[in-house]
């Protein structure tokens, strides 16, 4: 575009050019010709005179040399020009790239506002091939960063969860179909994508891992179906509690064959600049053998605390994994057994990306009685 128009100028400034010189040349002839006829007419003297005269053949001059040059000199100007304008290119190329990249590399916006996003994801994969030294490590790093990060529809700050976890009254105190049921709290800080929030319980594996990559489910949990309960029993799952900035939000359930499905309205626009505090508790069974409970992100969050209290359930010793992929370590902190209320904390500051969690791993009271299987057969 800026080429067209400095060609447009160009042709402009010589079309003016070649004009005023056919205006000289006709203005200089005329004059001459007016010279000629006023020597022959009585009265007209004054026209005859050495100054018209010599008007009109600086005029008639001045035209002929103004198109005579922009004849033989056309060719060789434009030449000369574009010779000069590759030299003060090449000059100042260096101070113009080291200028360019400056200004993209502190200003994002500036870099933004020029680019693609499919140039500015060359560009990323790029840099990052430099750093590592290894093209399809970057490209393979970037692209699972893309999925995890990019395409997330939205990003948890200051999450604090806390789990208790206790006997289930309605099963066997031990062995199978024992039941711990876990009252699980989470809170956090976050700017909504869509107004609707939807926690869901299933007993097929494949279900849950769909569930785990669909960006309209908040939350997702995974019940075996065991003694007669599947995911779509209320025992299994139920979402007791909803807060948006500390008020009740109503809740609503609804259930299919091996599945139930509770949604909260939060009142917010999505698309909007405001963040909210969001709280909600559900309460979820757990078999007591299982010997684990497994809590997922969904999303990228960043400042993470987890805590897990287990007092009064059986529980004789209490180990936690991280499943998180960072430099930075994770904080365990664990409370002495003696204390009517055992817990053990986990704190992490940094990002935690979709994919993660934190596995609580237990041993049981009444496993640490079991005889050898060599005892008891003896």
């Amino acid at each position: 575009m800026k080429s067209g128009n400095s060609n447009l100028y160009r042709s402009l400034y010589k079309t003016k050019l070649t004009l005023l010189a056919v205006i000289a040349i006709v203005v200089g002839a005329a004059l001459l010709l007016l010279s000629v006829w006023a020597e022959q007419q009585p009265g007209w003297e004054l026209l005859s005179s050495a100054v018209v005269n010599d008007i009109g053949a600086a005029l008639l001059t001045t035209g002929l040399v103004v198109i005579a040059f922009e004849y033989i000199n056309r060719e060789h100007g434009e030449e000369q020009a574009m010779h000069r304008l590759r030299e003060v290119v090449a000059e100042q190329a260096p101070a113009i790239r080291d200028a360019v990249i400056q200004g993209f590399a502190f200003n994002a916006n500036d870099l933004a506002r020029v680019s693609s996003p499919e140039t500015l994801d060359q560009v990323a994969r790029n840099t990052l091939a430099i750093q590592l030294k290894d093209e399809e490590l970057a490209h393979d790093v970037y692209s699972d960063l893309s999925k995890q990060v990019l395409r997330a529809p939205e990003r948890w700050y200051d999450v604090d969860v806390s789990v208790s976890l206790d006997p289930w009254q309605d099963s066997p105190a031990s062995g199978r179909g024992s039941m711990f049921v876990a009252t699980v709290r989470w809170e956090y800080r976050v700017i909504p994508s869509q107004p609707v929030m939807r926690f869901s319980s299933v007993s097929q594996m494949q279900q849950y891992r769909e569930l785990l990559d669909d960006p309209t489910t908040t939350g997702a949990w995974y019940f075996e179906p065991v003694n007669g309960l599947t995911a779509a029993s209320p025992e299994a799952f139920e979402l007791v509690q909803f807060t948006v900035n500390g008020e009740e939000r109503r809740i609503r359930r609804s259930s299919r064959k091996s599945a139930q499905t509770y949604t909260v309205d939060t009142g917010v626009t999505p698309g909007g600049s405001e963040e909210v505090k969001l709280s909600y508790t559900y309460r979820v069974l757990i078999q007591r053998n299982s010997h684990l409970l497994a809590l997922d992100f969904p999303r990228p969050a960043k400042g993470v605390k987890v805590s897990f209290s287990y007092g009064g359930s059986g529980i004789r010793y209490v180990h936690s994994l991280d499943l998180i992929a960072s430099a930075q370590k994770a904080r365990i902190t664990k409370s002495p057994a003696s204390v009517p209320k055992p817990s053990i904390e986990l704190g992490f500051d940094g990002w935690i990306f979709p994919r993660s969690g934190v596995v609580f791993v237990w041993v049981l009271e009444d496993e640490m009685n079991v005889k050898p299987l060599e005892e008891a057969t003896s």
